[in-house]
């Protein structure tokens, strides 16, 4: 199967690690992501005011180089998705928004392209049960925390394919791959996103808040779906250590890294050296 790819711009730079296991993987189920020849940003966010058209031109941009080569488009990062998504929902769904954004990049995009997560790709047309016959190093006594963030299930009108309150895609993977997943109640709470920017200390607390609930039902490590939440999951727990006496760090991971690992891979290119807590000793774990 061959379907278009957007990697996007974090997962072509400080996230490589995210593009190269889910590549790879990808790969080995039978799976070609195709980049897009040609891709700009999407922009990141979408915009809050209703009537701000300008700002949707470069996802549309980005949904009409998709269109020429391909009927569907799979996304990775979970910002990328959500903005694609709800862009391509826009086009297609508001006339005078296609209307003005066709006349902004010159073009006649009607909104027919089918925008996908690639977990959505992995559940619906590969199938966990197919993923799970093709494991060869099972995450076996492992316990996952699987992270959703707020981004890639809401709005859930415009964009969820899973239960935005009660998701599961993440943790069936997570199962099809051997690991045990634990349930705790914020993994569909923000991580603070961009936040950071502003206030770092606003940011760990609410990080902060996410891995202690994990870790009190049981989590070893951390999984997630997005770069931005696996950035602020991970550096701020360098900061956790003093403003909470006695806190454990605990790694986390991109679930296409762990995908790769327990398909057997080969994982020097999986970017572990760009993770802050070291994710070694949960590795050696698979390994043993």
């Amino acid at each position: 199967m061959k379907i278009s790819y957007f990697p996007g711009c974090t997962l072509n730079t400080t996230a490589k690690g995210f593009d190269n296991s889910l590549r790879a993987s990808a790969q080995i189920l039978g799976v070609e992501l195709a980049e897009l020849p040609e891709w700009n940003c999407c922009g990141a966010t979408f915009p809050l005011l209703a009537d701000n058209v300008l700002d949707l031109t470069g996802p549309a941009r980005v949904l009409v180089a998709a269109r020429e080569v391909d009927e569907r488009l799979a996304v990775a990062c979970t910002t990328c998705y959500n903005v694609l998504r709800r862009t391509n929902l826009a086009i297609s769904a508001d006339e005078d928004k296609r209307e003005k954004l066709n006349f902004f990049i010159e073009a006649e995009y009607e909104g027919d392209l089918q925008v996908l997560d690639v977990l959505q790709v992995l559940r619906d047309e590969v199938g966990f049960d197919e993923i799970a016959q093709m494991v060869k190093k099972p995450l076996a006594g492992l316990k996952a925390a699987a992270y959703y963030g707020c981004m890639v299930l809401r709005p859930a009108a415009e964009v969820a394919y899973d239960d935005p309150e009660n998701p599961r895609a993440l943790d069936d993977l997570l199962i099809a791959l051997g690991a045990e997943t634990v349930d705790y109640p914020h993994k569909g709470e923000c991580c603070g996103a961009y936040l950071a920017v502003k206030s770092a200390e606003a940011t760990a607390e609410m990080t902060y808040t996410i891995l202690c609930s994990a870790q009190r039902n049981g989590a070893q490590l951390m999984v997630a779906n997005c770069p931005l939440c696996q950035f602020n999951l991970d550096k701020q727990q360098l900061e956790m250590g003093r403003r909470h006496a006695g806190y454990q760090p605990i790694p986390v991971f991109y679930f296409a890294q762990l995908l790769g690992v327990a398909l057997g891979l080969e994982v020097g290119d999986f970017g572990w050296e760009k993770h802050y807590i070291d994710p070694q000793s949960v590795l050696a774990l698979v390994h043993s």
